[in-house]
């Protein structure tokens, strides 16, 4: 599997943001896209998911299900949580997994859904798993959004600032769930100011060059 984008323009509010750029990620592997605030980042993340048209040029999912999307192959987790306040922490979880189809797993994806315990549990969220996301802090909401990687099977997780509010700890956490993700053939694109502890290729955008690891 390898996620492909070729000769890509993106326009925002009349603006070009870039043009002409090109990139791939092989299954394995990790690209972290860089860049100064307004390059880019969360609208070529937003392409890639299907949530924006590109201006030109166009990013393809080789090897993967020919009756999907890619956006149906991709977790997509932006700046916002996606989380109902009113519900548990279990019950935006049941939602989620239902909503992602859960059940989909291919026969052959090296890693399939984890149970939303067990979920929580990774993220160390196994005490409030029953609590109003309400009443949860920025980090812990932030973590039960990052559990969504988990309790469905999706090959590509496209994450845009993940380890945002996350403290030193949880971020420990996520870097290892993301290692494990990367090591059973998944693939990660994340936009990002700080490092994420992967290794991977480092696309910058304002210079759009490609940096191998």
């Amino acid at each position: 599997m390898r996620l492909v984008g070729a000769n890509i323009a993106i326009e925002r509010g009349g603006r070009r943001l870039f043009s002409d750029l090109s990139f791939a990620a092989a299954a394995g592997e990790a690209l972290i896209v860089t860049g100064p605030n307004g390059a880019g980042k969360s609208s070529l993340l937003r392409a890639i998911a299907g949530l924006l048209r590109v201006a030109a040029g166009a990013v393809v999912l080789e090897g993967g299900d020919d009756e999907l999307r890619l956006g149906e192959q991709a977790h997509y987790l932006g700046h916002a949580d996606a989380l109902k306040g009113a519900l548990t922490a279990r019950e935006n979880l049941e939602f989620w997994a239902a909503m992602l189809g859960a059940e989909k797993t291919p026969a052959d994806a090296r890693t399939g859904p984890m149970p939303i315990g067990a979920a929580l549990d990774r993220l160390g969220l196994a005490h409030v798993v029953d609590f109003p996301v309400n009443f949860l802090s920025a980090g812990q909401r932030r973590r039960v959004a990052l559990a969504r990687l988990l309790v469905a099977y999706r090959p590509l997780w496209l994450l845009d600032e993940p380890t945002s509010a996350l403290d030193a700890a949880a971020q420990a956490r996520l870097g290892e769930i993301m290692r494990a993700h990367l090591a059973g053939g998944g693939m990660i694109v994340a936009a990002t100011h700080a490092p994420l502890g992967l290794d991977g290729r480092e696309l910058k955008l304002g210079a759009q060059e490609l940096i191998g690891s």
